[in-house]
């Protein structure tokens, strides 16, 4: 262990808690590793993955840490590869292969991916040594950002008979801890915790008012020009508008959000890394994920999401151990912006009852298949809340999750199809004669129909399956997987639709008051009167954290008193039949009612729902008008301007 240390990694000696985590993982069992960021916890997966005898299966959330981690393992001579919806066909073919030839050692992948029908049936067949669940907080509802798709996670390591699995995470509160550990039946001692306290990092809360902002952003970054520093906002239109007015204020910058292409993002990231651009304006909804161990600094120019948001967020400063700075311009201005962002994610009423039929109404099949962008559609629904949705009902006994599946596999000749056919003899030649005639052909693809396939041969899906790999990995076909279904059990279906949808509108009501207690949580820590650092380290259950740290704002004797937000215009000066009279109109003809009050105040406060998407909303008049206000209030006044 320690001689793979220094060959391969060239550290002399581990950091506090990796030896005691990689101990476990050798020995067999499972473990936990909760290190603050830049702690070292990739090495306690890192290095016993090449002491392992078969592959390590990393389940990461973001594709930017994946990315990160590939290529400080590559840097090694670690054999590593990923599983991505960026690759073509054949780079996912080539890691198949290489990882089935056992010419891998660690291949890492999204939760997702372990939904794919394909990559299940791949997978099964691949030997196993260790789970490794990055950012495993996203396995517990009380953790900040909750992935309904991580809950499954325990069954899968049974599935494909996983014995140990290894939990990663560096923001994790006492309560998510437990929940981790239950649910992968991890021992007390193995759960490995060094703390939260980061010596390195000076805390500073700087009360600002929204017109100063930018001001005092370009002001506070001049006086450390050149050095590498990530500022974070809310909204991709305000990393723009910022990465602009940095640029043009003499401070090189570029904005990093979802919304741009997967091409510009690689190359802003790949700049940054190299230091041939060091200042990048970064939407804290998407995050980085990046492993550069020289940011001197990190600036919230909005209020971070949570605690957990801001924890992350600053710890990706001073990796190497160098003091780094990171500040937060605070005031409420954001506040609003932040809440609904909360509310948009609570389904309606009427949208979960809509599920519930459908899933009752597939009581004679005995099975529920739905695809989920569809099911999302329909019952008007965001994509998340509907897998939590999907998650609640399994926990309740009411749906079991059975597979995934591609509803449509289709496929082009690279060879002549009687060549293809020719590849083979007896039984399986007259399987394979059977596929290609079954399988309806247009002018350059051809769609297999596993139902005539099965019916005149017998034929079993996951032969069908097996089969087209094996084709499309002698380059014989070229293969295209569509239209992703989702199936599952219906264990009950004679409860009442009517109480059941109130029961679960009224779980996601309190998760709802959960995440704004949370951003309040965040405003009491920005304003408090004791040593940010001790907060901080307290919030994560770190008991061991100095009281006073000597280098954050409050223990430099400046206590935050956070601006209110400017005052809002009432809104009983504002016409709402003016401001949403084309929406209704349009909802009215292509929807066929009435928008509810739920629908007409997400218009308003510019939250997007998947039927803004059908109504192309975002290009009607009206939409995100009352952004700046309150959720709750906008509701409620649209209730009173309604009756």
């Amino acid at each position: 262990m320690r001689q793979t240390l220094e060959q391969v990694f060239g550290y002399r000696q581990f950091r506090p808690g990796q030896e005691v985590a990689i101990s476990a993982i050798l020995a067999g069992r499972s473990a936990a590793a909760i290190f603050p960021t830049g702690s070292g916890k990739s090495l306690c997966y890192q290095l016993p993955a090449l002491l392992l005898p078969h592959l390590t299966l990393v389940v990461s959330p973001l594709l930017a840490l994946i990315q990160d981690q590939l290529s400080f393992l590559q840097r090694h001579g670690i054999a590593a590869a990923s599983i991505d919806s960026a690759q073509s066909r054949d780079e996912v073919t080539d890691v198949m292969n290489r990882a089935r030839s056992g010419a891998l050692k660690i291949l890492m992948i999204s939760v997702e991916r372990l939904k794919n029908e394909r990559f299940r049936h791949f997978i099964a067949h691949v030997p196993i040594s260790l789970l490794v669940i990055d950012e495993a907080h996203c396995i517990s509802e009380w953790g900040h950002n909750f992935r309904p798709d991580y809950l499954k996670l325990p069954d899968y390591q049974r599935e494909f008979n996983i014995p140990p699995a290894l939990l990663l995470t560096a923001t994790a509160t006492p309560h998510v801890i437990e929940d981790m550990q239950r649910k992968f039946a991890i021992a007390p001692d193995d759960v490995v915790t060094t703390g939260f306290y980061r010596p390195n990092l000076t805390l500073t809360v700087e009360p600002t008012l929204g017109r100063e902002k930018r001001r005092r952003l370009v002001q506070w970054l001049g006086e450390r020009a050149g050095q590498p520093s990530i500022v974070y906002v809310t909204q991709q239109k305000t990393a723009e508008f910022v990465a602009e007015h940095l640029a043009e204020s003499g401070i090189p910058a570029q904005a990093y959000h979802a919304g741009l292409p997967h091409d510009q993002r690689e190359g802003i990231q790949r700049q940054f890394m190299e230091g041939r651009l060091n200042c990048i304006v970064a939407t804290i909804a998407f995050g980085m994920g990046i492993d550069k161990s020289d940011i001197r600094n990190v600036v919230h120019f909005d209020l971070p999401k949570s605690v957990e948001n801001y924890s992350q967020e600053i710890g990706r400063a001073g990796r190497d151990g160098a003091v780094s700075e990171c500040l937060v311009l605070a005031n409420r201005d954001s506040l609003n912006v932040l809440e609904n962002f909360v509310y948009g994610d609570t389904p309606e009423r009427e949208g979960i009852l809509q599920v519930l039929e459908d899933l009752q109404s597939a009581r004679r099949e005995g099975q529920w298949e739905f695809l989920l962008l569809h099911l999302s559609d329909m019952s008007n629904i965001r994509q998340l809340p509907l897998k939590t949705l999907l998650v609640q009902l399994e926990l309740r006994g009411i749906i079991a999750p059975r597979y995934s599946y591609f509803a449509e596999y289709r496929f082009r000749y690279l060879i002549e199809p009687q060549v293809l056919v020719q590849q083979f003899e007896g039984e399986r030649q007259q399987f394979v004669q059977a596929l290609v005639a079954t399988s309806r052909r247009a002018r350059t693809w051809a769609t297999v129909d596993f139902d005539a396939l099965h019916q005149q041969y017998r034929a079993e899906r996951g032969r069908v399956v097996t089969a087209l790999d094996f084709f499309q990995e002698k380059g014989w076909i070229a293969l295209e997987t569509r239209q992703m279904t989702d199936v599952y059990s219906l264990l009950v279906t004679d409860f009442d639709a009517q109480a059941l949808s109130e029961e679960l509108h009224a779980y996601f009501v309190h998760h709802e008051a959960n995440e704004v207690a949370r951003i309040h949580g965040m405003l009491d820590l920005f304003a408090s009167e004791r040593c940010l650092s001790h907060r901080l380290a307290q919030y994560f259950g770190d008991e061991q954290a100095p009281e006073r740290c000597g280098h954050c704002s409050v223990c430099a004797g400046r206590v935050a008193v956070l601006p209110e937000a400017p005052a809002l215009a009432p809104l009983d000066q504002q016409d709402l039949s003016d401001m949403c009279s084309e929406f209704v109109s349009t909802h009215r003809q292509k929807v066929g009612h009435e928008p509810s009050v739920e629908c007409l105040t997400r218009f308003l406060c510019g939250i997007s729902v998947p039927v803004f998407t059908r109504l192309k909303a975002r290009g009607i008049p009206g939409f995100g008008m009352l952004e700046n206000y309150p959720y709750a209030k906008v509701r409620s006044w649209i209730r009173g301007q309604l009756q």
